[in-house]
């Protein structure tokens, strides 16, 4: 998947305006999702470091290693290519950004860079280009806070493939539990549903492109579902177990999330009242999701569905995150951030209740703010009834 050269066209004129509007003469860019969103070079991430230019005036190039410019030209970036052979090398990269940056006369004097540049890169930059100052900024991820319509659409394919890597995990239980075989192991439940999204995304796509990772499941059962960022474990499923599937999938490296609380076997009194206090936080948060309101009033009021239950003590995190081209991403939908939801954010809806020695409950959806009303991108069925394996 690739995208077309008109949106590359589009947000690049948006951080040359930006970068002017802050006195900026350019900016130096090295988070990968970053570089895949200004100029669509995906690329296996090493301790060698890729550096984008990006100036005010126009001018822009890639800095990378030598071994990536193969790679680099087959995806047709949108940038220059610059190459250094080997880190660190006789000369260290930085020096080579510094030489790239003078051959070209461009003026360098103030600089902007992202959050993620490291110290030790930021010094290395210093030492090779004395005189400028560094100036940290946004400029980037600003942008990527709101999806063009070209990139709704692959997190729409995606959100397909997700929804569909759910069914494929519960079909694996059923069909055990139909034919008296064992149930799988949270490792094996985990292996199944990613090589199911992975082989998807490759069957479907020609050139399959992304930052991290394709597919990716998270598999919890019984007390390790009250683990909320716990790995799956050897632990065999059995019926009577609460399940939480938690899933995600990228078509061109844009991400969602589609996760659901199953229950095998008959449900007890415990777990429907669990499962039905999560399931009306996450409708409740997700209806919550309109323009104009702020993420910390929509996590508030989504949350206080737990709390005013009688299970605050179970909450053990916000209600959601953005997400874009990396699965977590801003905004932050929790009490500290004011940020104030537009048209186009893609944000997840996934308030949990984690209950230690027991289990866990958590339904997510991918939700794209409208000037309508939230759309859930991800549509699995999320009622109680729909989702008991028997």
């Amino acid at each position: 998947m690739r995208l077309p050269d008109e949106f590359y066209e589009r947000v690049q004129n948006r951080v040359r305006r930006r970068l002017a509007e802050r006195g900026l003469d350019g900016i130096i860019v090295t988070a990968p999702a970053d570089v895949a969103y200004l100029i669509g070079f995906f690329y296996a991430v090493t301790e060698r470091p890729v550096y984008l230019w990006f100036g005010a005036d126009g001018s822009r190039f890639v800095l990378m290693p030598e071994l990536d410019a193969e790679y680099a030209l087959a995806q047709d970036i949108q940038a220059e290519i610059r190459t250094y052979f080997e880190y660190p090398g006789t000369t260290r990269p930085e020096a080579h950004l510094a030489a790239a940056l003078r051959d070209l006369g461009v003026r360098s004097e103030r600089v902007g860079i992202t959050a993620s540049l490291s110290v030790g890169a930021r010094d290395a930059l210093g030492d090779a280009l004395p005189g400028t100052t560094f100036t940290r900024t946004a400029v980037v991820s600003e942008l990527r806070v709101v999806k063009e319509p070209e990139e709704i659409t692959l997190h729409r394919q995606a959100a397909e493939i997700c929804d569909d890597m759910l069914d494929a995990g519960r079909r694996l239980i059923e069909e055990a539990l139909a034919g008296g075989t064992p149930l799988p192991t949270e490792s094996d439940l985990a292996r199944h549903v990613i090589a199911y999204g992975t082989d998807r995304m490759y069957a479907q796509y020609s050139h399959v492109i992304y930052t991290t990772k394709l597919a990716g499941g998270l598999v919890y059962a019984g007390p390790n579902a009250a683990r909320p960022h716990g790995l799956p474990s050897r632990r065999r499923l059995e019926v009577g177990d609460t399940l939480i599937l938690s899933l995600g999938a990228a078509v061109a490296s844009r991400f969602v999330e589609s996760e659901r609380t199953f229950i095998i076997g008959p449900p007890s009194r415990q777990q429907r009242e669990f499962y039905a206090v999560a399931q009306r936080a996450q409708e409740v948060g997700t209806q919550a999701m309109v323009v104009g309101r702020t993420c910390a009033d929509v996590n508030a009021e989504a949350l206080d569905v737990i709390r005013d239950a009688g299970m605050g003590e179970y909450i053990r995190h916000r209600l959601g995150h953005g997400i874009g081209i990396a699965q977590h991403e801003p905004p932050w939908v929790e009490d500290g951030d004011p940020t104030v939801l537009v048209p186009g954010m893609i944000l997840s809806s996934e308030p949990g209740i984690y209950v230690p020695g027991h289990a866990g409950y958590r339904i997510s959806d991918s939700v794209l703010v409208t000037a309508v009303g939230p759309e859930r991108l991800t549509r699995y069925p999320r009622q109680l009834e729909e989702n008991v394996i028997t």
